[in-house]
């Protein structure tokens, strides 16, 4: 570790933060240590006293010995704080924000949504994106190795990782399409703002001026009942979509493929780089999308009736606030927005210097993915808004179906509608989508890299970048199949979102209860140089896991068979949802078994005792950090 900076940590570019601890590892002119020089921190006067003399149980022998070199690759680390910070927003900030977070408040009472959202934020996602800051930068180790703290919970960094993969294989092929619409967008008339002659019967041109006229084409068929163009171009041109999969999925779409492996190729590249020249271009990731939102919200508010669908979004329905339903959605988009409980952000902040203030960025990465998710939201239900006013529907809920193709219908909606230029706004909507998508796709393609590099140190960037691509561009095929959204919906339910929440109670009884918040608080004083306070304390003990635990109890006493578009699957589909959510529970057990088989002890009580305890090199990668830490632990 090299380099000192303002607050006196060695190797941390961070601002300084009040009351943290200091010291440092002189080495001799010669570059020989024969000892290890370290410091006693003494919290109550905030003084600080160097001590050069080695371990008490070396110095009774005279001799002396050092803290053995820390083995194995040198560990990566974000050139610049501010770069962990960019990436961790451009990895947040994605289309869980503007494809997600729209069709779940749609599906959920828009206003009715947006309150247990702000709630959930404050007690859920929050708390625990403090809480993986915290344990990935303490203890430099990736989303599996972090259990390390409590070796019998490992099964939970596993099952992450799995519903991390599950995310990713459809993910790319979301991004996909977004090249498909990309591409698209060259030509001279967008595909999407006019009607085939095919559908002209119930079609409404998306186009600004034809929409205007839409009611003069077919007087035969009532307004109310058209579809627009843009929701018929995605469905029948882009998805080629099936009625229901009863027969199969079918082929994969050439074209969509074609777009799936360039897309992997671009993610592949970026993974290959490591993380400081992902770091680099997080500053791009992270910024250019709200340039594009900003331009998109004005344009959409200009349009007639967009005010009531912002209104909608805004206004509460209070008597939905008060299913649980909607408060599991706002759960699990939470996660989905925020990516915690995946270990993405154990991984990203794992490459951290460990003085790095990750309070201050959990703080502005929450704040901003939330205006990031209001602002798609006012933006989608703009646009809403005034489809609802074209085609003389009252509900603006009922004006498209809330699917996941919502951000490819509504957005170009409004695109379409642009009297100037709208090719090229439709170029830098399309690039701005594809952008994120990259973000928080090398986010978590990033997270099962460093897993794996984790267990096989000797594994190269390449080599694991390469199974992850070519594994990734396999499975994204089946997605874009005319089937493919029945796919993606069923996955995402039993992969995704219900995996995600047994697992996050999982992750913070083993952070919170196993390891224990005391223990975590003593981590994060003796790293940040401050206590976390008792909001922080009580979130991390009892109320986020119970309102987790609450929501996922009432889902399964409510649990309704899952459907696309009113669409009910075939048996062997809700089979297969089961076993895929059965396989991801079931690494908890297993790896929980491995651990005490694993474990030192002359009888089975004792190696569970010790399965819950943190393994010998739990804590600080840095081994004189490391054993500053063991004795201040033995202090406090």
């Amino acid at each position: 570790m090299e380099g000192r900076d303002n607050n006196g940590f060695i190797g941390d570019n961070s601002p300084s933060i009040a009351g943290q601890f200091r010291w440092n590892t002189p080495t001799p002119s010669n570059g020989v240590t024969p000892g290890v020089a370290l410091t006693d921190v003494e919290l109550a006067g905030g003084k600080t006293v160097h001590r050069i003399a080695p371990p008490e149980d070396t110095a009774r022998s005279g001799t002396t010995t050092s803290i053995p070199a820390q083995t194995g690759a040198e560990r990566d680390q974000w050139g610049k704080g501010v770069e962990f910070l960019m990436s961790c927003i451009a990895m947040s900030v994605g289309l869980g924000n503007v494809w997600r977070f729209p069709f779940v408040a749609l599906e959920n009472g828009g206003g009715a949504f947006v309150i247990p959202y702000i709630i959930v934020l404050l007690l859920v996602g929050k708390p625990v994106y403090y809480m993986e800051m915290i344990i990935g930068q303490f203890s430099s180790r990736g989303s599996v190795k972090v259990y390390d703290m409590a070796p019998i919970m490992r099964g939970v960094g596993y099952g992450q990782i799995l519903s991390t993969t599950i995310v990713t294989t459809y993910y790319a092929s979301l991004m996909a399409t977004t090249l498909r619409y990309l591409f698209d967008s060259f030509q001279s008339i967008l595909p999407w703002a006019v009607c085939d002659d095919s559908w002209v019967a119930s079609c409404i041109p998306s186009g600004a001026r034809n929409a205007s006229i839409a009611s003069d084409l077919n007087d035969t068929v009532a307004l109310s009942n058209r579809t627009s163009s843009a929701e018929l171009y995605f469905t029948k041109v882009v998805l080629k979509e099936l009625d229901g999969i009863d027969d199969g999925i079918g082929l994969p779409d050439l074209r969509l493929t074609l777009f799936l492996v360039l897309s992997w190729s671009l993610v592949f590249l970026t993974l290959i780089k490591g993380v400081k020249s992902s770091g680099k271009a997080s500053y791009f990731l992270a910024l250019f999308p709200y340039v594009v939102m900003t331009v998109l919200l004005i344009r959409a508010c200009t349009l007639p009736g967009a005010v009531d669908g912002i209104v909608y979004f805004l206004k509460p329905q209070w008597d939905k606030i008060y299913d649980p339903k909607v408060w599991y959605a706002a759960v699990t988009q939470c996660f989905f927005s925020l990516s915690i409980c995946f270990g993405n952000i154990i991984m990203y902040s794992s490459y951290n210097k460990f003085r790095h203030n990750v309070y201050r960025d959990a703080t502005i990465v929450t704040s901003i993915d939330t205006f990031t998710s209001l602002l798609a939201g006012c933006t989608i239900f703009g646009i809403l808004g005034h489809l609802a006013h074209v085609t003389g529907k009252t509900d603006v809920g009922n004006v498209v179906k809330s699917d996941a193709g919502l951000a490819f219908i509504s957005y170009p909606e409004a695109i379409a509608k642009f009297e100037v230029l709208p090719q090229a706004f439709s170029v830098l909507f399309f690039l701005m989508l594809f952008v994120l998508g990259i973000g928080s796709n090398v986010a978590m393609t990033s997270c099962v890299m460093t897993v794996i590099k984790d267990q096989f140190p000797r594994v190269r960037n390449w080599q694991a970048a390469t199974i992850i691509a070519v594994c990734g561009v396999l499975l994204g095929s089946i997605y874009v199949t005319p089937g493919g959204q029945y796919v993606l919906k069923l996955v995402d339910y039993y992969g995704a979102s219900s995996i995600a929440l047994v697992l996050a109670i999982a992750e913070l009884i083993a952070i919170g209860w196993v390891y224990g918040v005391d223990r975590l608080c003593k981590d994060t004083e003796f790293m940040l140089g401050h206590r976390p306070n008792l909001y922080w304390r009580l979130c991390w003990r009892w109320i986020t896991p119970l309102l987790m635990f609450v929501i996922l109890i009432y889902n399964l006493i409510t649990l309704e068979p899952l459907m696309y578009k009113q669409y009910v699957y075939p048996t062997i589909a809700y089979q297969i949802g089961w076993c895929i959510f059965t396989f991801g529970l079931l690494q908890l057990p297993i790896w929980a078994a491995y651990a005490v088989y694993k474990q030192s002890g002359k009888s089975l009580n004792e190696k569970i005792k010790n399965a819950f305890k943190p393994t010998p090199a739990w804590g600080p990668l840095d081994p004189a950090t490391h054993y500053e830490y063991k004795k201040f632990i033995d202090e406090h």
